[in-house]
């Protein structure tokens, strides 16, 4: 048997979940090949290779002599509508097709909670119609939903963090959602790679293991816990989170972290992932409680003077 170092390549290495999934990879024993638009300094075990999902060039040399993909980039927030279907479903097909020209057939593809309901925002919409081509592509497979993904370097949930600290938090309408540590869902994104096959042609929705998932105000004051603050909380009408939304798009233009399309989504009442589409016990269990995620990242962001 080859001593061969598997290779991974890799989309979205630099981001908030790439960046975590990527030192799994390192540690489980993958050579990792990570896409990045920008020079990144040099990491032990990561060959980066400069490009981006719109550069097919850029994408045959991440994909060459590859014996896995991992696709986590995608776009979450955007200015103008078009850029989801750009970043999201275009990006994905033209990573399709490099995987194919590669001769690679193992393919994991990060999506969203939010693909179950296109019809509420654009950014849902993109995610359904990426999954369609993954599923539809020949490849073996894998789709991995993460519901709201939190910790240390995050910063849409530090908004969250942010108002707990002065005693109130801001929440969408009535409504439940479930959670996970960022660093549990890399670990599940390790293991969903090979030699595991018992992932084929699944789509996994993984959470903390909170049964139900987190009722909005519960959550919130959990995170006031985890800064030692009791907090009041505020649950929006859908209207006024789309008045904000229009409101920080407008002031803070392409870096607003609430957009109308956000808010549309945020208003639906139940995020919390279904039961049934846990990955399997022998693959993978959550690992960080939640209250000792959210009390350590409370950790982190005073360390980082975010707080």
């Amino acid at each position: 048997m080859s001593n061969r170092k598997r290779t991974v390549a890799l989309t979205g290495g630099t981001g908030f979940v790439g960046g975590a999934t990527l030192d799994r990879l390192i540690a489980a024993g993958w050579k990792v090949r990570a896409l990045a638009r920008r020079a990144q300094a040099p990491k032990s075990g990561v060959e980066w290779i400069a490009g981006g999902l719109d550069d097919a060039a850029s994408l045959t040399r991440l994909c060459d002599g590859a014996d896995a993909v991992l696709h986590i980039a995608g776009v979450v927030n955007a200015y103008e509508p078009a850029e989801f279907e750009s970043g999201n479903v275009t990006g994905t097909a033209n990573l399709i097709a490099a995987v194919k020209g590669a001769g690679i057939s193992r393919f994991l593809h990060v999506s969203s909670l939010a693909a179950r309901e296109p019809g509420l925002s654009r950014y849902g919409a993109s995610k359904a119609r990426a999954e369609k081509l993954v599923a539809t592509s020949l490849l073996d497979w894998t789709i991995i939903r993460p519901p709201g993904v939190y910790g240390p370097g995050d910063r849409d949930v530090l908004e969250m963090f942010k108002m707990a600290a002065k005693g109130f938090v801001l929440l969408p309408p009535h409504g439940r959602g479930s959670w996970i540590h960022v660093d549990d869902l890399a670990r599940l994104l390790v293991a969903t790679l090979p030699p595991h096959e018992d992932a084929t042609a699944q789509i996994f929705e993984a959470d903390d293991g909170e049964p139900g998932g987190w009722e909005h105000r519960r959550f919130a004051r959990a995170i006031g816990w985890a800064l030692g603050r009791r907090v009041t909380t505020l649950s929006a009408p859908r209207a006024i989170l789309l008045l904000a939304g229009r409101g920080d798009r407008f002031i803070r233009r392409r870096k607003a972290r609430m957009t109308p399309d956000r808010a549309s989504y945020m208003s639906h009442r139940d995020w919390s992932i279904d039961p049934a589409a846990r990955p399997p016990s022998a693959l993978w269990k959550p690992q960080i409680a939640t209250r000792d995620g959210l009390k350590a990242t409370a950790r982190w962001y005073k360390a980082q003077d975010w707080l």
